[in-house]
């Protein structure tokens, strides 16, 4: 038997990498907790983020055309947390979160040096699908820590990345698995 769930139809498509994407204007950053994100093309290498139209973050990515994507490990947990449940608009998350932030290669926007891998993003397109607006951002730097992600994939015996599931729970993969191969 199947429930009807169109109320959390979103979350099917859970759980998803929690990141935190930073903006700046005039000097000044602001990071949020997002986990609407998903790469978009290859060549040229392109990722979507969706936020909501009232974030504080929307509008700076607006102002700035820039931005970056923080992959966090499980030690930043409790960071996503806060910087998913506060405005910047009236805090400074990354100081309530303990974070620190450093300078990006490319863009203004600073990058969280805790991350354990970073996206530096040049706004190429935006529009509005419902209450958020989905930026594409052309990535222009990617850069990951080296025992954390090799071979082109995390490796998740050694790091523990947390996947967003709903509300304030998270999901952490720790095995990989591969499908059986038939013979035809």
């Amino acid at each position: 038997m199947k429930i009807d769930v169109l109320d959390n139809f979103h979350r099917l498509l859970h759980p998803r990498a929690t990141v935190f994407v930073i903006s700046s204007w005039n000097d000044k950053p602001n990071m949020m907790t997002c986990a609407w994100n998903m790469p978009v093309s290859k060549d040229p290498p392109m990722v979507a983020i969706a936020l909501s139209r009232e974030s504080y973050t929307n509008e700076l990515i607006r102002k700035s055309g820039e931005f970056t994507i923080n992959i966090p490990d499980e030690k930043l947990l409790n960071a996503l947390w806060v910087c998913g449940t506060r405005s910047g608009r009236k805090v400074d998350k990354a100081k309530l979160a303990g974070l620190k932030l450093s300078p990006s290669r490319k863009v203004k926007p600073p990058i969280v040096e805790d991350c354990i891998g970073h996206l530096e993003c040049k706004l190429y397109k935006f529009f509005e699908v419902g209450e958020c607006t989905v930026f594409i951002g052309e990535v222009l730097e990617a850069y990951a820590s080296k025992e954390a992600f090799s071979q082109g994939v995390w490796n998740v015996k050694r790091i523990r990345l947390p996947m967003h599931l709903g509300g304030d729970r998270f999901a952490i993969p720790t095995e990989v698995v591969k499908p059986q191969k038939r013979r035809s």
